[in-house]
């Protein structure tokens, strides 16, 4: 029998004035937009269901994407001036990045090197494989810094799945969690859709972010229909992404 009330709503359309803190919208630097092209392309799908405010995380991964403070702000620069050019004045964009913890990591922060978000904030990841061996004390170096450190993505760290005491020994560890929105579908697979589900029935997610990196994922986020349980548990995690980094 259909049931009114198990209906699924578009996500997107309670992302009016969300502040995405993570994605890979900067052209040409690492696995996001290859060109202007695409990072205009990619903002036009924001704009059009009200995210016009993001701060673009490009990788910093030692041998990867070796990123820094003048490679993200020259190609922050290029694509401020394409707005300019193409008369758009209501999207606001600044950056940050999403700092691998590897073995050069610590040496950034010794440095001064990261380059956190508004309010001491600096997203983090590590790999899907297996964890770093200096993770810990990685995070515990950043908070010494007067960093807050955010894990981006944690459902998405399969070796996670089999060990989730260490989800709540990481928040004890004052680590902050910021959620993929795509992990709410199918598009990560089933596992992670799974472990998000249970973290956020756990009151253990703290931020969100799309990740967006081109224009098929875009098409997935506008695609992805929540039911409405999900959606309550979800709206005051995007205001409070709205709150701390607008």
């Amino acid at each position: 029998m259909f049931n009114f009330f198990s209906r699924k709503k578009h996500l997107i359309d309670h992302l009016n004035g969300f502040v995405d803190i993570h994605n890979h919208i900067l052209p040409g630097i690492d696995d996001g937009a290859k060109s202007v092209e695409d990072s205009l392309a990619l903002i036009s799908e924001f704009s059009s269901f009200g995210v016009q405010r993001m701060i673009a995380t490009p990788h910093i991964m030692n041998n990867y994407y070796p990123n820094n403070n003048q490679t993200i702000s020259a190609a922050l620069k290029k694509l401020k001036d394409s707005l300019t050019k193409e008369n758009i004045s209501d999207f606001f964009i600044e950056a940050s990045a999403e700092h691998m913890i590897d073995d050069n990591y610590e040496n950034l922060l010794e440095r001064n090197s990261v380059m956190p978000m508004k309010g001491n904030y600096i997203l983090v990841e590590m790999s899907y494989l297996q964890p770093p061996i200096n993770f810990e004390e990685a995070i515990t170096k950043t908070s010494e810094q007067r960093y807050f450190p955010i894990l981006a993505h944690p459902e998405r760290y399969g070796f996670l799945h089999f060990r989730k005491r260490k989800y709540k020994e990481y928040k004890e560890q004052g680590m902050l969690f910021q959620m993929n929105l795509l992990s709410l579908g199918d598009y990560y697979g089933k596992e992670v859709s799974k472990m998000a589900l249970e973290l956020l029935d756990e009151g253990l997610i703290d931020f969100l972010g799309s990740d967006i990196h081109n224009l098929k994922q875009m098409n997935a986020l506008k695609e992805l229909a929540l039911p409405e349980k999900t959606l309550e548990k979800l709206l005051p995690i995007i205001d409070r992404t709205i709150t701390n980094f607008y």
